[in-house]
């Protein structure tokens, strides 16, 4: 006997509840509205910061337009993934396209690690021949722009940060706060000291800062694409909890992974003992899903052991219950969980 789980939860009167576990409070459309206005804000004196820079001769200030470029970049993919990832699943795409987010995420990622490398290499040209710079201009462009950076910051703070693609819009913009930061305290150095290098050092600070940005984005659009566990999830201990349920004897081809950021998707074959309620089984494993781990979207096929098996497995003749579940998993992956010590 199989009993097969809906992808949407415990049963279609739960679907509404079940997507309602994806949201964060916080609309599309509210999502797009805020994101929009960050764009608005950093294109505006991209534009403005580049001119000046160029006037200023300082690198820190042309590192901050070209960051902010990759910001404006950042936001407008985040827009049309946002867009792509809204529509209904339809034909081949089974799951709709809300996999577009997690590209947008991880262009943003790379963005920000090819352009940190060239920054850097800038960065040590000038550390070693330093040009003049502008230290009065180049601290009062800095301090308007930590002020622009503020308020885009702001705005992305109040969107959907759950989602992969927006956290990867707000860590460019926050990153860019950080580099007029340090860029306002190079050119307060400049004025005082007259110490061109600094224009140089600050450069540096900003393009760690974009390295370990740009490295948690690619890691974790990563993941999502090569279909890992989510990174608060053990597969193993969750195979150990689902055995421990009466009356389930075994679980395997245990396959947890994510279909988008916030999304987790599991499946399973469940195997229980001779005359348990195959559907009541489903029900309590679904809900245990659910309310213990949030994973809403299960798949569980839930069959009965062959009382032969069973006997056996219970004398210690594991054998009889492997050949059996190779009889309907000819291609099994992943370890076999049963209600007693095993390997993982």
């Amino acid at each position: 006997m199989s009993d097969h789980g809906h992808e949407h939860g415990p049963g279609h009167e739960d679907e509404k509840d079940g997507h309602a576990g994806h949201s964060h409070g916080v609309s599309a459309d509210v999502d797009r509205r805020w994101l929009a206005i960050a764009l608005t804000l950093i294109t505006g004196f991209m534009a403005i910061e580049v001119v000046i820079g160029i006037m200023a001769q300082s690198l820190a200030l042309i590192s901050d337009a070209a960051h902010m470029l990759t910001d404006a970049v950042s936001i407008v993919l985040a827009l049309i993934a946002m867009r792509l990832a809204a529509r209904p699943a339809r034909g081949g795409y089974t799951y709709g396209l809300k996999r577009a987010e997690i590209l947008s995420a991880q262009a943003n990622g790379l963005t920000l690690l090819l352009l940190g490398a060239w920054l850097a290499y800038e960065a040590v040209h000038r550390l070693i021949d330093p040009p003049e710079v502008e230290g009065g201009l180049m601290l009062g462009t800095a301090l308007a722009g930590i002020a622009v950076n503020v308020a885009a910051t702001w705005c992305i703070s109040k969107a959907n940060r759950s989602s992969l693609n927006v956290e990867g819009a707000y860590q460019h913009i926050l990153n860019d706060l950080f580099a007029f930061i340090g860029t306002a305290v190079a050119a307060l150095v400049v004025v005082l000291t007259g110490f061109a290098r600094a224009d140089a050092i600050a450069t540096l600070v900003v393009v760690a800062l974009m390295f370990k940005a740009g490295y948690g984005l690619v890691r974790e659009s990563g993941r999502i694409f090569l279909e890992a566990a989510p990174a608060h999830v053990d597969p193993d201990a969750l195979g150990d909890k689902l055995v421990a349920q009466p009356p389930v004897v075994e679980v395997h081809d245990l396959h947890i992974w994510q279909i988008t950021s916030g999304e987790a998707a599991l499946s399973a074959h469940i195997l229980v003992e001779p005359g348990g309620d195959c559907h009541a089984v489903r029900r309590g494993l679904e809900e245990l899903l659910r309310h213990d781990h949030g994973i809403t979207h299960t798949t569980l096929q839930v069959d009965h052991t062959p009382a032969p098996a069973l006997h056996m497995a219970l004398s210690g003749g594991r054998d009889l219950l492997a050949s059996d579940d190779a009889a309907h998993c000819a291609d099994s992956h992943g370890p076999v969980h049963r209600d007693e010590p095993h390997e993982h």
